[in-house]
C-alpha cells in the first residue's frame, strides 16, 4: 500500500508539473484575448464601498476604452461629490482630474480609485501575458470548479500595482475565478473572487468578448474593507473619435 501511494503522488507531481512555460504564457494571452475588444468599450460600473465603523458607500462610474490605441477613461457619475471626477490615461501615465479645483494631478498604478479597494487594472484590457513571468503553481480545487494555479511575477520595465500575484483559473473554460496580489515584500495586499463572467459578441474582433459581470475586493490590510464591483451594462459600440482627452474629459463636469 505504501508503494502504491508513493507511486500516486510521484504520477501526480509529474502530471503537477506538465504545463511548461511556452503552455503557461499562452494561457494568459488567451486570457487577455478573451477580455480585449480590439475596437470600443463602455461600461456603467456599480462600486460598493464597506468599511468599518462607515456608513455603506455607493459610486457610479463610467468606464470608457479604445484597446486597439491603449486608451483608457474612467469618469464618476455618482455620488454627488464624486460627479465629473475623472482619470484618464495619456502616453502611459495616469493623470486625476477634480473638477471641484480644475486641477489635474498625476497618479500610479497603486491609487485608489474613488476611495475604494479597486485599482486601474480592474477596469482596464487584461495585459497578463504582456506584464507578467509566469510559473505553474499546481492544480487545486476551488469549491466546486477544478483550476489551474499560476503564480505571476511582473516584467521588468512595467508599473502595476501588485509586482507578485496568484491566479485560480477554470480549467474548463480559462476564466479567472479567484486572485491574490501581493506587495514586493511577499505581503499579502488584496484577495479578489470572480463569481460571474459575462460575454457579447464583438464586431470589433469577430468574436465573443468576455468581461467579469462581478468583482468582490477583500482589503487584506484592513481586512473589515471590501469593495463589490458590478458591471451593470457593456456598450461596444463606436465612441466619439477625439473623447479621450483632457478637454473632453472637463466639458464633462461643466
Amino acid at each position: 500500500m505504501r508503494t502504491l501511494i508513493l507511486a500516486v503522488l510521484f504520477l501526480t507531481a509529474r502530471s503537477a508539473a506538465a504545463m511548461e512555460k511556452p503552455e503557461l504564457v499562452k494561457l494568459l494571452a488567451e486570457i487577455d484575448d478573451r477580455q480585449r475588444n480590439g475596437g470600443d468599450y463602455k461600461a456603467l460600473v456599480y462600486l460598493e464601498q464597506k468599511e468599518k465603523d462607515k456608513a455603506d458607500v455607493v459610486r457610479e462610474v463610467l468606464v470608457y476604452r479604445r484597446d486597439a490605441d491603449d486608451k483608457l477613461m474612467l469618469l464618476f457619475s455618482k455620488p454627488k461629490s464624486e460627479e465629473g471626477k475623472g482619470i484618464l490615461r495619456l502616453d502611459k501615465n495616469l493623470w486625476t482630474y477634480d473638477p471641484g479645483t480644475g486641477k489635474w494631478d498625476r497618479t500610479t498604478e497603486r491609487e485608489r480609485i474613488g476611495g475604494t479597494n479597486t485599482r486601474r487594472s480592474d477596469f482596464d484590457e487584461s495585459r497578463l501575458a504582456e506584464e507578467f513571468e509566469p510559473s505553474f503553481g499546481g492544480e487545486e480545487k476551488l469549491g466546486k470548479f477544478e483550476t489551474v494555479l499560476l503564480e505571476l511575477k511582473v516584467k521588468e520595465g512595467f508599473d502595476v500595482a501588485y509586482p507578485v500575484q496568484k491566479l485560480w483559473v477554470d480549467k474548463a473554460n480559462h476564466n479567472i475565478l479567484k486572485r491574490q496580489e501581493f506587495a514586493l515584500s511577499g505581503k499579502l495586499a488584496r484577495t479578489s473572487y470572480y463569481p460571474k463572467w459575462q460575454k457579447l459578441f464583438s464586431q470589433s474582433k469577430n468574436a465573443e468578448l468576455w468581461f467579469p459581470g462581478e468583482i468582490r475586493i477583500f482589503d487584506e490590510i484592513e481586512k473589515s474593507n471590501s469593495t463589490l464591483v458590478l458591471f451593470k451594462a457593456v456598450d461596444l459600440n463606436a465612441l466619439d473619435q477625439n473623447m479621450f482627452t483632457k478637454a473632453w474629459l472637463e466639458s464633462k463636469s461643466r
